[in-house]
């Protein structure tokens, strides 16, 4: 626990007008009681190119800022400019969080955290034996890492492009030797066999609505987990409840990620179900 009660803290990205993350973070903070300001930093609305990373963690530094969290498009190329990195975001490859700290910047990851926290939130006891992934970029990789901790036995991936799929498995795979991780195949079958389906494709989203496999393919003895949070409700879980199927939205991923960032940044403790309430108010503005 520390001592300080005031913190600056920015959101680099492109594209982030509409994030939520900045006022979780600042209500969060108020009910900590403390003086906590959160900044976007938006590339695009800046008329940056990502080639401006360098320069925006100097000034951050130069400006006082306590830590930054990281969004697209900047995960991976943030890492040669750290000092230090925690050791699930060294295995994961990408960085959402930055603690600026006696001249040291040091990179954690707390979409994978997220997603477990989230998941063993919304869906308590679900079985891990065989699991289904749709996507494997850079949000996928995190929740497969997750999946993989919190204990699934097999995990099957599947992407558009499958030498991402293929790549990424076979890193997990190595990072998990006790598991069985590979990709591709029959998805109809493999889901036929599975325990559960992690969707971490932007299918589903308001801007590309519908479904990311066809409805058919799922069965009511699947949990369905869903990264996909605007709009909480996607169509994807619209079918898997009409089913009778256990589902988690997206936003459990994108408040839990908060959460444990806040906690990065600070040593406190956040309220994380006071976050959900907060967040769902946020959402229904």
């Amino acid at each position: 626990m520390t001592n300080k009660t005031s913190y600056l803290i920015g959101l680099i990205g492109s594209g982030i007008g509409g994030s939520l993350t900045p006022a979780m973070h600042e209500k969060e903070g108020a009910n900590l009681g403390l003086n906590y300001v959160y900044r976007r930093i938006d590339l695009q609305a800046l008329e940056l190119e990502p080639a401006a990373l360098p320069d925006l963690l100097d000034a951050a530094e130069r400006m006082g800022y306590d830590g930054l969290n990281i969004t697209y498009p900047c995960k991976q190329s943030v890492i040669p400019l750290l000092d230090g990195l925690d050791p699930d975001a060294r295995a994961l490859g990408a960085v959402n969080t930055v603690v600026l700290k006696d001249g040291k910047r040091v990179g954690y990851n707390t979409d994978w955290s997220g997603f477990a926290r989230a998941f063993q939130r919304g869906l308590p006891g679900a079985p891990l034996e065989r699991v289904v992934q749709l996507g494997a970029g850079g949000a996928g990789a995190a929740v497969a890492h997750a999946a993989l901790a919190m204990g699934a036995r097999e995990l099957t991936l599947f992407d558009s492009d499958e030498a991402r799929a293929a790549s990424l498995a076979a890193e997990l795979g190595a990072r998990f030797a006790d598991r069985v991780v590979k990709s591709g195949g029959d998805l109809r079958d493999t889901l036929a066999q599975a325990s559960g389906l992690i969707h971490a494709t932007p299918t589903g989203m308001a801007k590309l609505p519908g479904l990311p496999l066809p409805a058919e393919y799922l069965h009511k003895e699947l949990w369905v987990a869903e990264i996909v949070y605007f709009p909480l409700e996607t169509e994807l879980l619209k079918v898997a409840k009409a089913l009778g199927c256990r589902t988690v939205s997206g936003g459990g991923m994108a408040v839990c990620q908060a959460v444990d960032a806040l906690r990065i940044f600070t040593g406190r403790e956040p309220d994380a179900e006071r976050m959900f309430a907060h967040f769902q108010s946020l959402l229904e503005r």
